[in-house]
């Protein structure tokens, strides 16, 4: 009985073990299967991230070195054409003031060899040393202007005012120079009302100011010069024309761009800095406003610029804003 139960036991023993041995390796083959297919597929998917990865990369590398490239030519290209402009403003403003200056001497020179005793030319000469003296001075506050206009230091007080009463006020500042050519400054028919605008008032009487000048020193004798107001709006548009003899169009383009000359020797002839026009972009931009130029030659030459409207009347504190202009 016991042999028997014995020989039992063992042989499931023995079964056992071989069942679970079997089993073990049945098993231990398919999970070293499914391992082998896991990491084949691993394997073969870094590859292809490492492909793409570098693919990517290769591609930004690419790109950054082609947007590099490109912005640095620019940015040679934008300290070239600053360079240039440099030279070309220091050459400007020598030649500006190397003529009156020259002149100047000149003339003292002369007086101070003995022309000073000569009642027909002292008298001649110290004017005309006293006219370019004059010239210069209105060169280097011309240049002030800009100065403070590009570094901030121009204040404008912004405060409603009628630009029809400027402009007549300015009529009459310039009556003089105006009778010298025989021009005659008027207002377009119709402008009998006030034109109520918001903007710095000094400021825009010498923007003003200039144009009127420039139509009168270049106008033809017996002329006119005249101003219109345009309500256009939100704004108003204020034109200054004269029948002149008008700028060809491949000027137009530079006219407000310093000591630009349509005709140099005429220019300097009038006593012109050569800044006027660039004072007056400078001016009309800083008030968010814009200043357009249209002329056909023996026609005449009319300037445009805008000022916003005045919404309402007001007894707030006028704004006061600081420039910088690039």
């Amino acid at each position: 009985m016991w042999s028997v139960f014995l020989y039992c036991t063992i042989l499931f023993v023995i079964q056992f073990f071989l069942i679970r041995l079997l089993m073990e390796q049945y098993v231990f083959r398919k999970i070293k299967l499914i391992y082998k297919i896991i990491n084949d597929n691993k394997k073969e998917q870094i590859g292809k991230d490492l492909a793409k990865f570098h693919e990517k990369s290769i591609s930004d590398v690419n790109r950054n070195v082609v947007e590099w490239a490109t912005s640095t030519k620019k940015e040679i290209a934008a300290l070239k054409s600053l360079e240039e402009y440099r030279k070309n403003y220091v050459g400007n403003i020598s030649h500006e003031l190397k003529t009156p200056i020259f002149t100047v001497q000149a003339y003292l020179h002369t007086l101070l060899d003995g022309g000073i005793d000569d009642e027909n030319i002292n008298i001649k000469y110290l004017k005309r040393a006293a006219e370019n003296v004059e010239r210069l001075q209105n060169i280097v506050e011309d240049l002030d202007v800009i100065s403070k206009l590009e570094s901030g230091q121009f204040e404008m007080e912004m405060k409603p005012f009628d630009i029809k009463e400027l402009v007549s006020e300015t009529f009459m500042d310039l009556e003089s120079l105006a009778k010298e050519k025989k021009i005659k400054l008027m207002f377009k028919e119709g402008a009998s009302q006030p034109y109520a605008v918001v903007g710095d008032k000094d400021s825009v009487r010498q923007v003003v100011t200039n144009l009127l000048v420039n139509s009168i020193k270049y106008g033809n004798q017996n002329g006119t010069t005249k101003v219109s107001f345009y309500d256009m709006d939100k704004k108003i548009l204020i034109e200054v024309s004269d029948n002149g003899i008008g700028i060809e169009e491949q000027h137009l383009k530079h006219l407000f761009d310093r000591f630009y000359r349509v005709d140099s020797s005429r220019s300097r002839k009038q006593g012109g800095s050569g800044l006027g026009l660039s004072i007056v972009k400078h001016i009309i931009e800083a008030h968010g406003q814009s200043i357009k130029v249209r002329s056909t030659p023996n026609i005449g030459t009319t300037f445009g610029f805008t000022l916003n409207k005045t919404k309402k009347k007001t007894n707030e504190t006028p704004e006061i804003r600081s420039l910088h202009l690039m």
